[in-house]
């Protein structure tokens, strides 16, 4: 397996490729240590072998929300997940408006197209920063943008994916919460659950040709709360796509707004919100 140096990128020998499509697949609450190597998840492990992995990527805080608005605001807005207010900072929706490309969240158990309310079991607001921005609760024609998950199989079959999406299982899917509503399980039951999960909803994303020249990202939100690592812990983030580099790890330090950073860069748009205008670059998977 390749390794990377360690030192950063050399944007002379690698350069983020403009491509069709770019996911951001987030899972929830375990370290990188409890995935990498696992063998109740050999799937994850076998897309993180088959292609890039980043060995040294870091959430920025512990509790959900403010993870997530990094990856799609490059602040963390707020450190309560039960934080109602409006965002209007620069973020995804705006950027990706502006240059004319098309949006979409694909979440698991969301009630309704285009809901935007508070959390419905299994389905957690939290875990969906796009229902905070003005951008989307100010426009109908955006929120007709939050879509349940299984909108995704058709979008595929149909040739509609859009530019950027995001890709949020719910509490169950996502390792929050036990598997088939059980009050105590293990970190094994959750895991498996989200190998299986992924095998079997993203899986066919990653084989269709709608994906050809396209990119995922699948990263956590944040480590088991012990990690204290850089503020969020260590977590696994895998670069899944043709144009991705294979059989290779990264040691370069990363956090969430690089992979903002990143989304925005794949679409070709120069728009980085917040913090993603100075995070580092990860040329160095492509």
């Amino acid at each position: 397996m390749q390794a990377g140096c360690g030192g950063g990128s050399d944007p002379s020998n690698h350069k983020v490729p403009v491509v069709p499509h770019v996911f951001i697949l987030v899972e929830e609450n375990h370290s990188y240590e409890s995935v990498i190597g696992n063998p109740a998840m050999p799937y994850t492990n076998s897309l993180a072998q088959q292609y890039s992995l980043a060995t040294q990527y870091y959430a920025n805080r512990h509790n959900s929300l403010p993870n997530y608005f990094v990856l799609t605001t490059g602040d963390m807005v707020t450190t309560d997940d039960t934080f109602t207010g409006t965002v209007s900072s620069d973020n995804v929706v705006r950027a990706i408006t502006a240059a004319g490309k098309s949006w979409k969240v694909y979440a698991e158990s969301l009630p309704s197209v285009g809901y935007l309310g508070p959390t419905v079991f299994p389905y957690g607001k939290d875990h969906n920063p796009f229902t905070y921005f003005s951008d989307v609760l100010n426009s109908s024609s955006q929120a007709a943008n939050v879509v349940p998950f299984t909108q995704l199989s058709t979008d595929i079959q149909n040739g509609t994916l859009p530019n950027y999406a995001m890709i949020v299982p719910n509490f169950v899917s996502d390792g929050h919460d036990c598997p088939n509503g059980a009050s105590n399980c293990t970190d094994t039951d959750k895991l498996a659950t989200i190998d299986s999960w992924i095998q079997t909803n993203v899986g066919p994303l990653i084989n269709s040709a709608a994906f050809n020249n396209s990119v995922l990202i699948y990263t956590w939100d944040e480590s088991s709360i012990d990690d204290m690592a850089h503020d969020g812990g260590h977590v696994s983030t895998i670069l899944i796509g043709s144009s991705v580099r294979r059989n290779y790890q990264s040691t370069t330090l990363y956090q969430h707004q690089s992979a903002l950073r990143l989304s925005m860069e794949l679409l070709g748009i120069k728009d980085f919100p917040a913090g993603s205008a100075t995070a580092s670059d990860m040329n160095e998977f492509f």
